[in-house]
């Protein structure tokens, strides 16, 4: 049987081309995210006039640790699979990727593996092929493309179905989310050193501003600029930038190579800069993090060889 060359796991590259696609905004959300972003930036400018300095301290460990609930957690753990994790590793990477408000578990960890399998096409979710603000923010602003839609209803996500963790969010998300990512970040400061509500209010938004973008940073710039040392043919890139702001998460082009290596990266030279990878690291040496899968150097080398871009 002849195979289609203008077909990509299913989606048609001459379909790709068609303009005849109607977005549709979802004002609530671009409202949302409007908001967002502004009470985001007053809280960035309070925090070099006007907050306490440990409000400072406070949004910083807020930031990264949370941050963590989505790379270590949602990402290499649920979406990829990378490694195995005890339940105390699970209970606390759950509570938080409940405070990054970036969706549930089960469906970032369903739209991600989407992404992956059909990476910049239509059916991928954050489409890089249609602009850098589309990957970035604007997939968010439209109802998702009926091949988001279509495909996703063929992933398997029977292991995220059988997790309690996973279940038990999905269920309890709704008061999950609100307590852990905006009502205790913004008491605690309120509480412990009498920091005004407002304030602590604005730099809550400020973090949660932080983590977006960063996260997003991922699926844009990280698929425009970069290198690919290990994979020339595809659109992810290796972007210092991005991995610094994504505590690891910027290697991308390897990542896309070899997405089941719990490091996303290699460990040696400037990727050795991936907080994520020494966090999961750190739970192995508890004993809490297990199965760590991880691409073997020859198997990196012949990839590189045969289809890098010379930049290794």
């Amino acid at each position: 049987m002849e195979l289609d060359e203008s077909v990509v796991n299913g989606v048609s590259t001459t379909e790709l081309g068609k303009k005849n696609y109607e977005w549709k905004i979802v004002w609530r959300n671009v409202i949302s995210f409007i908001y967002i972003h502004l009470a985001g930036f007053y809280g960035m400018y309070l925090m070099f006039f006007h907050v306490k300095y440990l409000t400072v301290l406070w949004y910083i460990a807020c930031t990264v640790f949370i941050k963590i609930g989505v790379t270590a957690g949602v990402h290499r753990l649920w979406s990829h699979r990378s490694y195995k994790a005890k339940w105390p590793m699970k209970l606390i990477l759950m509570i938080l990727q409940s405070a990054a408000y970036q969706d549930t578990i089960y469906q970032w960890a369903r739209d991600h593996r989407v992404h992956h399998k059909y990476t910049d096409t239509d059916a991928d979710p954050y489409n890089a092929s249609r602009g850098l603000f589309f990957s970035h923010i604007g997939w968010l602003l439209v109802r998702k493309h009926p091949k988001v839609t279509e495909k996703s209803a063929m992933i398997d996500c029977s292991d995220l179905e059988q997790d309690p963790f996973v279940t038990f969010q999905k269920k309890w998300y709704v008061w999950l989310m609100p307590t852990f990512g905006f009502i205790l970040p913004t008491l605690i400061p309120y509480w412990f050193w009498n920091e005004t509500f407002s304030h602590a209010w604005h730099v809550n938004f400020a973090r949660y501003c932080t983590n977006l973008n960063t996260s997003w940073t991922v699926n844009s710039i990280a698929h425009a600029w970069g290198t690919k040392p290990y994979d020339k043919s595809i659109r992810p890139t290796d972007n210092i930038g991005v991995a610094i702001a994504s505590l690891g998460e910027g290697w991308h082009n390897y990542h896309h190579a070899f997405p089941w290596d719990y490091r996303a990266a290699e460990e040696f030279g400037i990727y050795r800069i991936n907080v994520t990878t020494i966090f999961i690291q750190f739970f192995a040496l508890l004993g809490l993090a297990y199965n760590l899968k991880a691409a073997r150097p020859e198997m990196i080398k012949h990839r590189v060889s045969r289809n890098g871009d010379t930049s290794y």
